[in-house]
């Protein structure tokens, strides 16, 4: 038969002293001997541990704590680089086309022009309450307004399509566009215009003028 068959683990005795100094021998009292803690007693015993034990020692606290704060340091960064306003640019591309009638009151145009905005934003731009006025001499001559323009993408320029009606009625001017004693009539007609735009919660006003 073999023998370790036979082995049986002993208990474990303790030696504890009393205040007499005299010796007695018991089993353990946590355990009786017997190696295991019952379920119903693991709630009310501590385990005592020495100082000197590897669970006690933090282990690498100061590499965690440095990766998220790093991460929390990059995660702004993006959210800053993406979501700061930048600024949008309104300009004039083309004078598309310009019809001109003479009455013997006044001359009449019809201009067409067409104007471009840039985003230069990672988010869409709403662009509204467009105000064009056509000017001579710093006297409107001709006003357009439009409250809904267009909406632009992120990282993109739109061109859109303004028409102004133009009436002049200044008796020197009409002279000067009627009469045939000199050619060719030039007349400088100034375009400014002023158009608002909304992006993350940001109201801004662009101008632009043209000539």
């Amino acid at each position: 038969m073999s023998h370790n068959k036979d082995k049986q683990k002993p208990f474990r005795w303790l030696d504890y002293g009393s205040i007499t100094g005299e010796h007695h021998w018991e089993a353990c009292p946590t355990c009786q001997g017997s190696g295991r803690i019952s379920r119903s007693d693991e709630a009310q015993l501590m385990a005592v541990i020495p100082c000197s034990d590897q669970r006690l020692k933090p282990s690498r606290t100061k590499l965690y704590v440095c990766i998220s704060i790093a991460l929390c340091l990059l995660i702004c960064s993006l959210v800053l680089f993406f979501l700061f306003p930048r600024s949008l640019v309104m300009s004039s591309v083309t004078l598309q086309s310009s019809i001109i009638y003479f009455t013997p009151q006044n001359v009449q145009m019809i201009i067409t022009n067409k104007l471009n905005i840039s985003n230069h934003n990672f988010v869409s731009t709403e662009a509204h309450d467009l105000d064009l006025q056509a000017l001579i001499n710093e006297i409107v001559v001709g006003r357009t307004k439009i409250s809904n323009v267009t909406t632009v993408p992120p990282r993109s320029q739109k061109t859109f399509t303004v028409v102004t009606d133009v009436n002049i009625e200044d008796l020197g001017l009409v002279y000067y566009c009627q009469t045939s004693a000199f050619r060719p009539h030039t007349l400088y007609v100034q375009l400014q215009m002023t158009i608002k735009a909304n992006y993350l919660s940001h109201e801004e006003q662009l101008e632009a003028r043209q000539k």
